[in-house]
């Protein structure tokens, strides 16, 4: 108030003065339910925030056991392309003793046994990588389903957000209850994707 006796209320002085009376209370009609939506959107927000890191952690661990198959994958070919290597020298080995006189088979006959023993273990070598592959290829892809149900629970809680400030603006009580309804299904699916269905 000022000295001759003029004073400017601010808005907040309006509302301190609507709750002395009562007027304001949260617990009271279109007031509690907007509180209500209000604090129902800033958790929505918060758990669609935990989904959408979840969602983003899977796709970045599907790229890297993608990327590990990959690698696996390259090592399954070099050690396939040394069996072959080794069944070429085998081949010309076996050649070169059935062109050779009968008393220089043994020298060659040693060296087709060597080449086969060697053939085996690539080969064993190769197969172990190449399982191996299999293996990160089918945790990626198990990574890429998780990451699209963090996805689409992240999409359907955002869209109950939507329907919170609509509830606010509209004052609706069916819109209420859809957003209620959405933000539950967004959840159920979230818990899906934790469940890793």
């Amino acid at each position: 108030m000022s000295s001759d006796g003029f004073h400017v209320h601010g808005p907040h002085d309006h509302a301190i003065e609507h709750v002395g009376q009562g007027h304001g209370s949260h617990d009271e009609g279109d007031g509690g339910a907007m509180n209500r939506i209000a604090m129902f959107t800033a958790i929505l927000a918060t758990v669609g925030a935990i989904f959408s890191y979840m969602g983003g952690a899977t796709q970045a661990n599907a790229g890297l056991f993608k990327n590990n198959a990959a690698l696996e994958k390259a090592q399954a070919s070099n050690q396939w392309n040394y069996f072959q290597a080794k069944s070429t020298k085998q081949s010309l080995s076996e050649l070169a003793r059935d062109l050779a006189p009968a008393d220089k088979h043994i020298k060659y006959d040693d060296k087709i046994a060597r080449y086969d023993a060697e053939k085996k273990e690539i080969q064993k070598d190769a197969e172990k990588h190449e399982g191996i592959s299999k293996d990160w290829d089918k945790q990626s892809d198990e990574q890429m389903h998780q990451h699209h149900r963090w996805a689409q629970a992240t999409t359907v809680l955002q869209v109950a957000i939507a329907l919170a400030a609509i509830a606010l603006l509209t004052r609706r009580k069916w819109v209420e209850r859809a957003m209620y309804g959405v933000a539950f299904a967004g959840v159920v699916i979230g818990a899906l994707a934790a469940m890793h269905v």
